[in-house]
């Protein structure tokens, strides 16, 4: 694996990880009852992206590790995924 493919294999894990993170214990302002006014009711009532962007770069950093080890182990290849039988032996 290229020093390219992992970069971008680590942008791809960090931003499914992120959109898997952000929903998590989200308060809206709806939720509690103080919309500000200008805003949906759907608006998050507390800055927390800051703190879950900072936890989806660990996770996303384990889940790199696995997915690059495994890559670079041969387990599983471009011709694994071949299933119309497209690329030659």
């Amino acid at each position: 694996m290229s020093i390219t493919s992992a970069i971008v294999l680590y942008a791809v894990s960090w931003f499914m990880v992120f959109f898997i993170v952000l929903p998590i214990r989200f308060v809206s302002q709806g939720d509690t009852g103080v919309v500000v006014p200008g805003t949906p009711k759907g608006a998050p009532a507390t800055h927390i992206v800051a703190r879950k962007a900072k936890m989806t770069t660990w996770i996303a950093a384990i889940v790199w590790l696995v997915l690059a080890g495994i890559i670079t182990s041969g387990m599983i290849s471009v011709r694994d995924i071949d299933w119309r039988g497209v690329m030659a032996e």
